[in-house]
C-alpha cells in the first residue's frame, strides 16, 4: 500500500512570481518523491496556495523547506492583501491521503512546528487536529487580529513553539499556523455585484459560526467574558467571508469547506444561490482553489441529475462535466479536471484507455504481444456494462416508464462501477504482462540472482493471473445487473441489453482463458487450486445470467 500525505501551505505572496517560484523549487528539492500538483496564485489576496504530495518523511522535509524559504524571501511588515494572514507561510496543513492515519499527520505537524520554532525562531500555533487546546482548533481563533496583532498576542496567547517576543525575526516572518486536518476545499462563489458588504452579509448567513448578534442600536451583544454572542449560520463545517476581487471585477463569497461529508459542495453552492436571491443578487459561477477529491464532483453531478429526475448512473466523466457546468466553475478561469482532481493527478490515465478507438485497434493488431487478450476482454466487459447503463438511463426518461427510475438507477450505478473498473483493467492487464517480461530479463549469473529472478517471476505470474481474474469477476457482476435492465427496460432497447450481455460474457470467458494460461507457470499449488475453483464457480453464474438475459431479450423482440 502506498503511504501518501498531502501538504497545502499558503504563503503570503501572490504578486512576485520570482518569490513564488523560489518557494516551489525549495519544496521540490527538499526530498525525493515530492510532487507539486498545484500552484494557485491570487493577486488581490496576495497569497499563493501550493499543493504537494509525497511519502510522510518527504513531505515533512518539504514543508519545512517551504516555511524556511518563504521566511527568507517574504517581509510580513510590508504585506497587504485581501485574505486574512499572520505569517510568511500563513498556514501549513498536513492531510492524510492514503495509508496514513490522522495521528501520524498530527505527529508530522508537531515535528515541523518544533523545527520551525527551534531553527527559524518563528512563533508557531497548532490548530485543527494538532491543536494543544480545544479553542485553538479553530484557525480563526489563533489568527484573530492577523499579523498586526502579534506584538500583543504573543504576550496573551503564547505560541506552541518558537519565540514569544515580537523581535526582528518575528517582525519579518510573522507567525506560522500548522495543522493536521481532513481534506479542505477552498471554494469561492461569484456574485453579480462589486459590493463587498453584501458579499459579507451572505457569507455570515451561510457559515457555521454565523454573525455577531446586535441590539436595536446595532451594538454587538456580548457574554460576561467579553466574547460576542453569535447567531449561528446555516451550514455546518463551513467557514466564510465576503470580499471584492479587483482582478475579476466582482465580489465573491470565499468559503472553506472543512468537511464535505458534513456539507456537500452542491449544498453550499445552492445555499449561496438562495441567500444571494434573497438580497436581489445572482450567483454567476464559482471557483475552486487548489485540489479536491473526485467524489466531491461525482456527488455534485449525481445531485443535479436527480434534481432533473434523470438517472445518475452515468460514466464519471459525464458526472464531472455536469458538475462543472452546474457550478459555473469555468467563469473566471478554465477548470481542468486533469489538474484539479486529486485522483486524476496521482493516477495518470492509462495509455491504452487514452487512445482513440482506431489507434487502439491498430495497436492490438501489431506484431507485439501486448495489448493482448486480457486487455481486449476487459474492454469487451466495459462495453457490455456501458450498454446496460445506457438502457437503464434512457428508459425512465421515456413517457410511461417514469416508475422505473429508482430500480434502474441502482442498476446503472453498479454497471458504471463495473465499467470504470474494467476500463482500468485494460491497462492493468498489459502492465501485468510487462512485469512478467521484466522478470524474465533479470540476470541469472549467480545463485542469488537466480533466486531473485525466480521470486520475481512467481510474483509476476500471480499478478498476471489476478488481474484477469478480477476482470472475469466484474464481467459476471455486470451480467447480474443486466438481467433486471432486460426485465424492466424499454423493450425497444432490448437488443442493446442482449448485446451487452454477450459482450460481458465474452469478456468473462476471455479473462478466464488468461487466468488459465498463467496457472501452469505458478508453483504455489494452493493458489492454483483456489483460482481454478473460483473461475469454475464464476462460469456457472455467468452462463446462468447470460441465458436469462438473452431469454428475456428474445421474448421482448418476438412480441
Amino acid at each position: 500500500m502506498n503511504r501518501l500525505v498531502e501538504c497545502v501551505p499558503n504563503i503570503s505572496e501572490g504578486r512576485n512570481k520570482q518569490v513564488i517560484d523560489a518557494v516551489v523549487e525549495a519544496i521540490k528539492g527538499a526530498a525525493d518523491g515530492i510532487r507539486v500538483i498545484d500552484v494557485d496564485i491570487g493577486y488581490d489576496t496576495n497569497r499563493t496556495v501550493i499543493t504537494f504530495v509525497g511519502e510522510p518523511e518527504a513531505v515533512e522535509k518539504a514543508a519545512f523547506a517551504c516555511i524556511k524559504k518563504s521566511y527568507e524571501l517574504i517581509d510580513m511588515s510590508k504585506h497587504k492583501g485581501a485574505h486574512p494572514r499572520q505569517g510568511c507561510t500563513d498556514v501549513c496543513p498536513i492531510v492524510p491521503v492514503e495509508g496514513v492515519t490522522m495521528e501520524e499527520c498530527v505527529a508530522i505537524a508537531k515535528r515541523i512546528g518544533a523545527k520551525v520554532g527551534d531553527e527559524l525562531g518563528l512563533p508557531v500555533y497548532f490548530y485543527e487536529n494538532a491543536a494543544s487546546t480545544e479553542e485553538r482548533r479553530d484557525l480563526a481563533f489563533v489568527r484573530k487580529g492577523e499579523y498586526e496583532s502579534l506584538p500583543e498576542k504573543l504576550k496573551t496567547l503564547k505560541p506552541d513553539c518558537g519565540s514569544c517576543e515580537f523581535n526582528e525575526t518575528v517582525k519579518k516572518g510573522g507567525a506560522v499556523n500548522i495543522s493536521a486536518r481532513e481534506f479542505l476545499i477552498a471554494y469561492n462563489v461569484n456574485l453579480n455585484t462589486r459590493d463587498r458588504v453584501l458579499a459579507q452579509d451572505i457569507a455570515f448567513a451561510v457559515r457555521e459560526i454565523g454573525r455577531a448578534k446586535r441590539n436595536e442600536k446595532n451594538e454587538i451583544l456580548r457574554y460576561p467574558d467579553g466574547t460576542s454572542i453569535k447567531i449561528p449560520g446555516l451550514l455546518k463545517a463551513v467557514k466564510g467571508i465576503g470580499w471584492y476581487i479587483d482582478e475579476y471585477g466582482i465580489a465573491q463569497l470565499s468559503f472553506n469547506l472543512v468537511n464535505y461529508k458534513v456539507t456537500p459542495l452542491h449544498v453550499l453552492f445552492e445555499t449561496a444561490v438562495d441567500e444571494a436571491a434573497k438580497r436581489g443578487l445572482r450567483v454567476t459561477g464559482s471557483e475552486l482553489i487548489g485540489i479536491l477529491p473526485k467524489e466531491v464532483l461525482l456527488e455534485t453531478g449525481r445531485y443535479y441529475l436527480k434534481k432533473a429526475k434523470r438517472n445518475p448512473g452515468v460514466p464519471e466523466s459525464e458526472l464531472i462535466h455536469l458538475a462543472v457546468k452546474s457550478l459555473g466553475l469555468n467563469e473566471v478561469s478554465k477548470f481542468k479536471p486533469e489538474e484539479k482532481i486529486l485522483e486524476n493527478i496521482l493516477t495518470a490515465k492509462g495509455k491504452l484507455c487514452s487512445m482513440r478507438l482506431d489507434d487502439f485497434v491498430d495497436e492490438v493488431g501489431k506484431d507485439s504481444p501486448a495489448p493482448g487478450g486480457g486487455s481486449v476482454s476487459a474492454l469487451a466487459g466495459a462495453l457490455g456494462a456501458g450498454l446496460g447503463s445506457m438502457v437503464a438511463c434512457l428508459t425512465p426518461a421515456k413517457k410511461g416508464y417514469e416508475s422505473t427510475l429508482e430500480p434502474l438507477t441502482k442498476r446503472s450505478e453498479r454497471l458504471i462501477a463495473c465499467l470504470e473498473d474494467l476500463k482500468k483493467a485494460v491497462d492493468l492487464d498489459t502492465e501485468a504482462f510487462n512485469d512478467v517480461m521484466l522478470a524474465l530479463r533479470m540476470p541469472k549469473n549467480t545463485e542469488e540472482e537466480i533466486a531473485l529472478r525466480r521470486k520475481a517471476m512467481q510474483e509476476g505470474y500471480k499478478k498476471a493471473t489476478l488481474v484477469p481474474f478480477n476482470t472475469a469477476k466484474r464481467c459476471v457482476d455486470a451480467l447480474s445487473e443486466l438481467l433486471e435492465v432486460a426485465q424492466i427496460g424499454n423493450p425497444n432497447s432490448a437488443s442493446d441489453v442482449g448485446v451487452g450481455a454477450l459482450m460481458a460474457y465474452a469478456g468473462f470467458e476471455g479473462a478466464a482463458l488468461n487466468v488459465n494460461i498463467n496457472l501452469p507457470s505458478i508453483k504455489d499449488a494452493a493458489f492454483k487450486a483456489e483460482m481454478t475453483e473460483k473461475i469454475n464457480q464464476l462460469r456457472t453464474v455467468a452462463i446462468e445470467h447470460r441465458d436469462k438475459v438473452l431469454a428475456e431479450v428474445n421474448s421482448k423482440i418476438e412480441k
